[in-house]
């Protein structure tokens, strides 16, 4: 078990696997589908609208063994050391779901930007100890939308991905539940079998909501990290972009060297090399 205390706030909510959250003096304030969090780092505190804050933060990770485990390749222990206080959280699933739908072809920046225009628009408004804010859609809600409505959300060509997507798990075709139990590749499967869902899109959903720790998303900054540290050990890595098939492939290189908790490592590499290009965050 980890001592909830040993995350840095900052670091984990700037890593690339959230969007709907904001610094307002000492905290972070964000939104978890249906709940409102409020994470301060000192005197480290968790707070929620729904009264639960564990789950998010994953306090059931056995950190020591995880960061032992990933720490034993050179590069990811350098970059561990960097952000020691770096940890994957565990998102609502649905909202997880259409955040990363939403974030192909797009900045961090513009991702937040439609998420926000989504909330606002198909959200319930609420507040909690003085914030005033809308909860992330219902699946139900963004599956009656109308195509005009959502593109008024600057969701642009993801509008049609949106709604078919929030139409699959109002139906019952998606069950993050049962996707949950079950192993990594039937749960990327199912998820690959939605439109506007591929092999990376999919791995962050099975990453950050889904607790499949094998699961390590390639985009550009993965490639760009594997042939840049890792190129004499992967032999379907290359500078264009992966193929269905390669991604596969290369996927079961990656596991096969960086071990269960790959996802880990691949959260640590990622914030270093971003971090290293000076790129933003929220």
């Amino acid at each position: 078990m980890q001592k909830i205390d040993t995350i840095n706030i900052e670091t984990t909510i700037n890593s690339g696997q959230v969007f709907l959250w904001n610094k307002i003096e000492d905290q972070w304030i964000g939104i978890d589908g249906q709940d409102l969090l409020i994470l301060k780092q000192s005197p480290f505190s968790t707070r929620s609208s729904s009264g639960n804050t564990d789950n998010f933060l994953r306090s059931d990770d056995n950190l020591k063994k995880i960061l032992s485990d990933i720490s034993r390749d050179k590069i990811v222990g350098s970059a561990v050391k960097k952000s020691p206080g770096l940890r994957l959280v565990r998102q609502d699933p649905f909202q997880c779901y259409i955040s990363f739908i939403c974030s192909s072809n797009s900045s961090i920046q513009n991702i937040k930007s439609m998420l926000e225009n989504l909330c606002r628009k198909f959200g319930s408004k609420q507040e909690f100890e003085g914030h005033a804010f809308s909860t992330f859609p219902k699946a139900e809600t963004l599956a009656d939308a109308s195509m005009k409505d959502l593109i008024d959300c600057r969701l642009g060509f993801r509008a049609k991905y949106v709604k078919a997507a929030a139409q699959a798990a109002n139906s019952g075709k998606i069950d993050f539940e049962g996707l949950k139990k079950t192993d990594y590749y039937t749960a990327k499967e199912s998820l690959k079998k939605i439109l506007g869902i591929g092999n990376k899109v999919a791995d962050c959903i099975a990453l950050f909501s889904l607790d499949k720790m094998e699961a390590f998303p390639i985009d550009r900054w993965t490639q760009r990290i594997l042939l840049k540290y890792y190129k004499k050990y992967f032999d379907n890595v290359t500078e264009k972009p992966v193929t269905e098939k390669k991604y596969e492939k290369l996927h079961e290189e990656i596991v096969e060297y960086f071990g269960p908790y790959a996802g880990y490592s691949q959260q640590f590499l990622f914030k270093m090399e971003r971090d290293l290009n000076k790129k933003n965050w929220l």
